[in-house]
């Protein structure tokens, strides 16, 4: 019983932290955004670009969570009966994509935010704003793949 409980903790861990870390990259971005597009509303596309960039690792975080509900049989209706050490393989295999894809998305987010400065000044330089903001991006896509390979290296 233990280990289901200790999988079901690395799914709510994956999904709640990253969200919570999206979820603050994007307001960042949001108040810097709004006081661009207040004194000039043809930024608008430009900056909502880059508002959605840190709402990648809430997406990261729940497809984790989902991977992890597969595998132990909530999705698909056929609950396993985990053992301690697979419970807490499967916990310890949701901490990268939980940890990393929190502090990464309010650090994509305060770059993100640079880039709005950035647009509001030269628009001309969208591009390099973005480029800015998906550097961050790297670390979360790779603590995504660590979550993962982990997981497929655990057998039920």
């Amino acid at each position: 019983m233990e280990g289901i409980v200790l999988a079901f903790l690395g799914a709510a861990l994956a999904v709640t932290l990253a969200g919570i870390g999206s979820a603050i990259g994007v307001g960042l971005v949001g108040e810097c955004a709004a006081g661009v597009v207040t004194e000039d509303p043809d930024k608008f596309g430009q900056t909502l670009l880059l508002q959605a960039l840190p709402g990648t690792q809430g997406i990261y975080g729940l497809l984790t969570g989902f991977l992890i509900m597969q595998k132990v049989g909530i999705i698909g209706g056929n609950l396993a009966v985990l053992t301690l050490q697979q419970g807490l393989s499967i916990f310890l295999a949701a901490l990268p994509i939980a940890i990393v894809g929190y502090l990464s998305a309010i650090s994509q987010g305060k770059a993100a935010a640079a880039g709005v400065s950035l647009v509001a000044k030269r628009p001309e330089e969208l591009g390099k704003a973005i480029v800015y903001a998906v550097m961050v991006e790297t670390y979360a896509v790779l603590a995504l793949l660590a979550s993962i390979m982990l997981l497929f290296g655990i057998t039920i």
